[in-house]
């Protein structure tokens, strides 16, 4: 009999004394569970969001619509029109400009624009992605003839004067540096492996911080409200890279547009963030009531006690044992 006693109080010692060590254990797994999950939110987005091209044209499309997106366009290619037109020959006529500059704009509203717009980012995407997959040394680089063919045959449709002066040559406009090739590709792949570890070893430390824990409903509070807290850092994240952007770009003029490109880009990327602050806070405010429905219904079986009244238990032992 004491033997048993004895070793009744030895567990009992020895649970009280684990019991602070899984604590922190658990706490230490929910805490890094919930690190994880907003940066894994971030790979799987630059890892399988970014680098489709298919999800890139389609995020990309809409800003065709865009007039500060279509005003930088027109500017960009109205001077290169310029430069190509000039080169080699007699300095075009000074009114000659404002009038390219306004056909390419007006370019800019045609479904022809659209559709150029289209092909030129698929193509730009295409050619970075096959240069991260393949091994070569040189630059990356599209070909814009296509657009510059268009804004031509309109100018000769119409009989804009110098419009056959305009040279259709397939000129390539640099992506990316061969020197930058090396360290985009061990970012890329760095990405790629992320993408898949990262949300899969968030969830099962979490599951093993909530297994863990002494108290699960309060472990599992504490996830769900970390994973929120995770996906508001992760939006505020998002907002701090479009204003630190924003700033280092050198002509101010350029700005909205590139507001409008990144907003484009990181469309669901603000999602993710929203979708888990959301899911976060909805898991505990679920295992909040569901607790305190438990206790509520524990207070009234208590009162029905204290007044006398059998509880369901009683009536059971009651009906078995009968008259």
């Amino acid at each position: 009999m004491a033997t048993s006693v004895t070793g009744t109080t030895t567990r009992g010692v020895t649970a009280a004394a684990s019991r602070p060590l899984r604590a922190a254990v658990s706490a230490a797994l929910i805490a890094v569970s919930c690190l994880l999950l907003p940066c894994g939110a971030l790979a799987v987005w630059a890892a399988y969001g970014l680098t489709d091209t298919g999800r890139y044209v389609s995020a990309m499309a809409p800003l065709a619509s865009d007039p500060a997106v279509r005003d930088v366009v027109a500017e960009t290619v109205g001077d290169g029109i310029l430069r190509e037109a000039a080169l080699g020959r007699r300095p075009l006529p000074p009114e000659v400009r404002p009038f390219v500059h306004d056909a390419v704009r007006s370019f800019t509203h045609t479904r022809a624009f659209h559709t150029a717009w289209d092909a030129g980012n698929e193509a730009a995407h295409r050619a970075v992605m096959t240069a991260l997959h393949d091994d070569r040394a040189d630059d990356v680089s599209v070909d814009l003839a296509p657009v510059v063919d268009g804004i031509k045959r309109q100018l000769a449709a119409d009989h804009a004067p110098f419009a056959d002066r305009i040279p259709v040559t397939h000129t390539r406009v640099a992506l990316l540096p061969a020197h930058d090739l090396v360290t985009f590709r061990k970012g890329y792949h760095v990405l790629d492996v992320a993408a898949f570890w990262l949300p899969l070893t968030a969830v099962l430390l979490a599951a093993a911080g909530i297994a863990l824990a002494a108290c699960r409903r309060r472990a599992l509070t504490a996830t769900a409200l970390g994973t929120a807290l995770g996906g508001a850092l992760l939006g505020l994240a998002v907002s701090l890279g479009r204003r630190l952007t924003l700033a280092d770009l050198p002509d101010q003029s350029h700005r909205p547009a590139a507001a409008a490109v990144y907003d484009a880009l990181t469309t669901t990327l603000r999602t993710a963030s929203w979708l888990l602050v959301a899911l976060g806070l909805t898991t505990a405010a679920t295992t909040w009531l569901a607790h305190r429905a438990h206790q509520a219904r524990r207070a009234r079986l208590a009162h029905r006690g204290a007044a006398g009244t059998p509880g369901p238990a009683a009536r059971s032992r009651a009906r078995a044992t009968g008259p």
